[in-house]
């Protein structure tokens, strides 16, 4: 399990995002759905971290989390809603996205300053 992950994250170090994507889709689906169902459940004017995520669903790591986002087809989810554990909006391949995931938060009255979540308020507590 965690051989495979290692190696997917590998491949999207080195850009061959085709390639991991074929690893990660031998991971147990159960897995990202239980993380795509927390996900789910992120409020409006709330934001949970990939750590936070990951201990709710029942999965090892964060990155998993990030993996499940990466791969996901479901254009309902809340993707914008997940930070790191700085409250900041992750790096992403593409800065549009990152732009359109702050405008996200934003229009849902969460408060950011210098690209940064305030956590203490903003995040959310099952």
């Amino acid at each position: 399990m965690t051989k495979r992950v290692c190696r997917a994250h590998a491949f999207v170090s080195k850009g061959v995002w085709h390639a991991a994507r074929a690893v990660l889709k031998k991971i147990p689906t159960e897995r990202y759905e239980a993380i795509y169902a927390v996900i789910r459940q992120i409020p409006k004017g709330k934001v949970a971290t990939y750590g936070q995520i990951a201990q709710m669903a029942g999965v090892r790591t964060p990155r998993m989390v990030g993996y499940a986002l990466r791969i996901g087809q479901d254009k309902t989810l809340p993707w914008h809603r997940v930070v790191n554990a700085k409250g900041e909006i992750s790096q992403r391949w593409s800065v549009d996205s990152m732009d359109l995931q702050r405008k996200r938060l934003l229009s849902e009255g969460v408060d950011m300053k210098d690209h940064r979540v305030h956590l203490t308020t903003h995040r959310w507590h099952r």
